[in-house]
C-alpha cells in the first residue's frame, strides 16, 4: 500500500503502483465506473491510508470523523465516495464542502473537477469571499451539484436565498479545527443545523479539541472515527538543504543556484508582499522568467499566473505564504525559502509545494548567521536534519554559462535564417579579410550587448570581509544585526502601507455591529474579516470589543470592493455592517483621537 503521507495538500491519491497484485487499489475499495476512470487518467491507483480507511464507510453511508494531518490525501478520501453516490439529475446542491480559506475552497473544487472528468453533467462551484457575487450567483442559478465554500460566504448566500440546501445529501467539514480557530464555530453550527437531518457528514481535522468533539457528538450520527498519523511532517521524497548566507548576499546566492541547479519550475518564498515584487523584478532583469504572487493580486491575475506556471510559460514564482496556500502545480521541482519562516508549520507548508504526485522535490533554505536558531527549531519539529550545502562557486557558474552558450549555438544552427546570415558573414569575411572565428566572437559580444558572459573571480576572503564589514569585527556584526532588523521592519512597513508611529501600519478605526452581547472574541473577528476581505492577520491593529459593537483597526486604504465585501460579512450570524468610525461621543473610537482600545491583536503574515 502506498502511504502517500507527505505534504500533498491537493488531496491527490496515491502514486502509480504498476501491476503488483498485492497492492490495494481504488477498485478494491468500491470505486468504479467514471470516477475510477478519472483517477486512472491522472495516474493514481494505490490509495493513501486515510483514503483506504475512509472511503468504505463513506460508501456505506456512515458519518465519519477523520483525524489526519494536512497532506495525507483527505480531499480524495471524501470526494471519491461523494462522486460515486451523487445524484446529478437534480439542480439543487447535493453536496456541500466547508473550507476555512478561499485558497482551500478553490483547491478542493479543482480536485472535484479532476475526479469528475468523466461525469460531464456534474457541476462544481466554489463560493468564497473576495470573489464577485455575479459569478457565484450565475453558477447557483445554473445548478451546482457540489458547492465548496467558506462559512461566511455560504451563510451570506443562505441569507440572500441564492443557496438552497434543503436537498443536501452530503456535508464535509474540511480542516474543521482551522475553521474553529478562525472564529467560524457559530457559522459552522448554524449551517449544520439548517441542513437536512438525513444528510451524511464527514468531518476532517488535524486535531480533536473539545469544540470539534462537541460538534461531532451533536451533529454526526454514530460516526466512524479514523486516525492516521504521519510518520514525519515532511515528505520523504523531498531533499532538504540549507545554506548559510548573509542578507546582503542573498540575491547573488539565489542567482548562482538558478544558474547551476537543474529545475523545471520553482517557488521562492519571501516574507512580505513588497519583497515578492522587488525580487521578481530583479530576477527578470537578470534574464529569468519570474512573476510575483501576493495577497494584493486579484484572483483573475492569480489564476493567469498559476496557469502560466502550469503551462511552462513561467518558471519562477515569488510568493508569500498566504498567496501560495492551495497552490498545486506538479511541475514545481524546487522550493527556495529566500526568507526563513519563523514557524515550522509554515516551513512544512512551503516545501509541500514540491514533490507532488510522488515526484522528487528539492527544498533549499537560506539561513542568515543570526537565524541558526530557527534552523534548529525546524529540524527538531520535523525530525529531519537538513543537509548543509555550499553555494555554487564562480567556476561552477561559469562552466554552466559556457555550456548554455554552446547549447544556444547548437539550437541556432537549425534556424531557417541561417543561410542568409552565412552569406552576410562570408561577404564580410571576403571584404575585410577577418577570420570567421573573430567574426563569430564579435557577433557573440554584440548579442550580449557588451555584458560579460562570465562572472568575475571572487575577491580574496580578506578583501570581501573588508567590503562587507568596514568596521571592527564585533562592531560590524552588531551593525549587521541592527541593519537586518531595520531592513525587516522597513519591508513590513512597505508590505502593510505607509508608516504610522514607530513603523506600524497606517490604520483607520472601523466600527462593526457585533459586540459582547453577541459573544464574539477577537479571533472570530479576525477570522471572518480576514477570510471575507482577503486580508492578512498583520492587517489588523487594535480590537476593542464593546457591549453592542466593536472597534477594529484595519488598513486605511481598503479598496471599495473589500469594503463592500466586509459590509456583507457576518459574525455569529449577525451582519457586521462595517463602517469607518467617526470617533463621535458614544462611539469612543480612535478616529477622532478619543478613546484607547482595550484589546490588541497582532500577528504576522501567515
Amino acid at each position: 500500500m502506498s502511504t502517500n503521507e507527505g505534504n500533498d495538500q491537493s488531496g491527490d491519491a496515491g502514486s502509480d503502483t504498476g501491476s503488483d497484485p498485492q497492492v490495494l487499489t481504488f477498485a478494491d475499495l468500491g470505486i468504479s465506473g467514471p470516477v475510477l476512470a478519472a483517477i486512472s487518467d491522472v495516474g493514481y491507483e494505490s490509495p493513501s491510508p486515510i483514503q483506504a480507511a475512509t472511503i468504505p464507510p463513506l460508501l456505506a453511508g456512515d458519518d465519519v470523523v477523520g483525524l489526519a494531518q494536512t497532506g495525507t490525501g483527505k480531499t480524495a478520501a471524501f470526494a471519491l465516495p461523494i462522486l460515486m453516490r451523487l445524484d446529478v439529475s437534480a439542480r439543487e446542491p447535493r453536496a456541500l464542502v466547508l473550507a476555512p480559506t478561499r485558497e482551500l475552497a478553490i483547491q478542493v473544487a479543482e480536485a472535484f473537477g479532476r475526479y469528475s472528468a468523466h461525469i460531464p453533467e456534474l457541476h462544481v462551484l466554489p463560493i468564497y469571499g473576495g470573489q464577485a457575487y455575479g459569478v457565484q450567483l450565475h453558477g447557483l442559478r445554473r445548478g451546482a451539484h457540489v458547492v465548496v465554500g467558506t462559512p461566511g460566504r455560504v451563510i451570506d448566500h443562505l441569507e440572500k436565498g441564492s443557496l438552497n440546501l434543503s436537498k443536501l445529501d452530503y456535508l464535509v467539514l474540511d480542516e474543521a479545527d482551522e475553521m474553529l480557530k478562525m472564529g467560524f464555530q457559530e457559522d459552522v453550527e448554524r449551517i449544520l443545523a439548517d441542513t437536512p437531518d438525513t444528510k451524511q457528514v464527514a468531518l476532517f481535522s488535524a486535531t480533536m479539541p473539545p469544540a470539534i468533539r462537541k460538534i461531532s457528538k451533536q451533529y454526526l450520527h454514530d460516526p466512524v472515527e479514523i486516525t492516521v498519523k504521519s510518520k514525519t511532517t515532511t515528505a520523504a521524497n523531498i531533499s532538504q538543504r540549507w545554506v548559510l548566507v548573509s542578507h546582503q548576499r542573498k540575491l547573488d546566492a539565489l542567482t548562482r543556484v538558478l544558474e547551476v541547479e537543474q529545475f523545471e519550475a520553482m517557488i521562492i518564498f519571501v516574507r512580505t508582499k513588497q519583497a515578492t515584487e522587488d525580487l521578481a523584478e530583479k530576477l527578470r532583469a537578470r534574464g529569468f522568467s519570474a512573476a510575483a504572487i501576493n495577497g494584493d493580486i486579484v484572483q483573475a491575475q492569480r489564476e493567469r499566473t498559476i496557469g502560466q506556471l502550469k503551462s511552462g510559460s513561467l518558471d519562477i514564482l515569488v510568493a508569500t505564504d498566504v498567496a501560495a496556500r492551495g497552490l498545486d502545480v506538479d511541475r514545481i521541482s524546487h522550493v527556495v525559502n529566500y526568507d526563513i519562516p519563523h514557524d515550522t508549520e509554515s516551513y512544512v507548508h512551503r516545501i509541500g509545494r514540491t514533490g507532488r504526485a510522488g515526484r522528487a522535490g528539492e527544498a533549499l533554505l537560506f539561513v542568515a548567521p543570526r537565524e541558526r536558531h530557527l534552523l534548529k527549531s525546524i529540524e527538531r519539529a520535523t525530525r529531519h536534519p537538513l543537509q548543509e550545502m555550499q553555494l555554487p562557486s564562480v567556476e561552477d557558474v561559469n562552466a554552466q554559462r559556457v555550456v548554455k552558450f554552446a547549447d544556444s549555438i547548437t539550437e541556432s544552427l537549425s534556424s531557417q535564417h541561417l543561410g542568409l546570415f552565412r552569406k552576410l558573414v562570408e561577404d564580410y569575411e571576403r571584404e575585410h579579410d577577418i577570420p570567421l572565428a573573430d567574426i563569430a566572437a564579435a557577433l557573440a559580444v554584440q548579442s550580449r550587448d557588451g555584458e560579460n558572459i562570465l562572472m568575475d573571480p571572487e575577491p580574496p576572503v580578506q578583501e570581501r570581509e573588508r567590503r562587507e564589514r568596514p568596521v571592527r569585527k564585533f562592531e560590524g556584526e552588531r551593525r549587521e544585526r541592527h541593519d537586518d532588523h531595520r531592513r525587516e521592519r522597513r519591508e513590513d512597513n512597505r508590505d502593510s502601507g505607509p508608516p504610522r508611529g514607530k513603523g506600524g501600519v497606517e490604520f483607520a478605526t472601523y466600527r462593526i455591529s457585533v459586540g459582547k452581547r453577541h459573544r464574539v472574541v477577537p479571533g472570530a473577528i479576525v477570522g471572518a474579516i480576514a477570510n471575507e476581505g482577503g486580508l492578512r492577520r498583520s492587517d489588523f491593529g487594535h480590537i476593542s470589543i464593546r457591549p453592542d459593537h466593536s472597534l477594529v483597526e484595519l488598513p486605511a486604504d481598503l479598496s471599495r470592493e473589500t469594503l463592500e465585501a466586509l459590509r456583507r460579512t457576518r459574525i455569529s450570524g449577525q451582519l457586521i455592517q462595517l463602517q469607518r468610525d467617526s470617533g463621535a461621543p458614544g462611539h469612543q473610537g480612535s478616529g477622532g483621537g478619543a478613546g484607547k482600545p482595550k484589546k490588541k491583536y497582532r500577528d504576522r503574515d501567515q
